[in-house]
């Protein structure tokens, strides 16, 4: 019965989150649009304003994804199979759900897709991609500035 009463707490909580997420966003994209209809008065007001666009649509998109992932967990608590790892179907445990309540996998299949998936590029000798085959001592200061 305490699994069944923390998922009722992480429904709640997913709920919370995505109606604040949804406020944020409401107010992000009201505040690019505004931001959109200013006409800077110089060059430097201008790029400001497009860094500040692009911080701004940045953060937008993570929240937009955050957003996806607890739709999908609330659907998935609807469903009743919130909880499953999509991957191996045995319980993620509680632990892992009160860190990220949106997980859709137990800890052992998320660590294998990430390293699995990627065909090894993550776990991938970098040192044959960096070794130019000189040793930092090889190259003379003086024929750098003579470049």
């Amino acid at each position: 019965m305490a699994r069944k009463d923390s998922l009722f707490k992480l429904r709640d909580l997913l709920i919370k989150r995505r109606d604040a997420l949804r406020k944020a966003l409401a107010g992000d994209l009201s505040l690019l649009k505004s931001l959109r209809d200013q006409i800077g008065s110089d060059v430097v007001d201008a790029a400001l304003d497009a860094a500040q666009d692009e911080i701004s649509s940045q953060l937008a998109e993570v929240e937009s994804r955050e957003l996806a992932h607890i739709d999908l967990a609330l659907e998935q608590m609807r469903e009743g199979t919130y909880g499953q790892c999509d991957i191996c179907g045995g319980k993620i445990p509680l632990a892992r759900l009160n860190a990220l309540p949106y997980a859709t996998n137990c800890i052992n299949c998320q660590r294998e897709a990430e390293t699995g998936a990627s065909g090894g590029l993550s776990a991938g000798n970098w040192s044959r991609v960096l070794n130019t085959g000189y040793a930092d001592n090889e190259i003379p200061f003086s024929d750098l500035e003579a470049s």
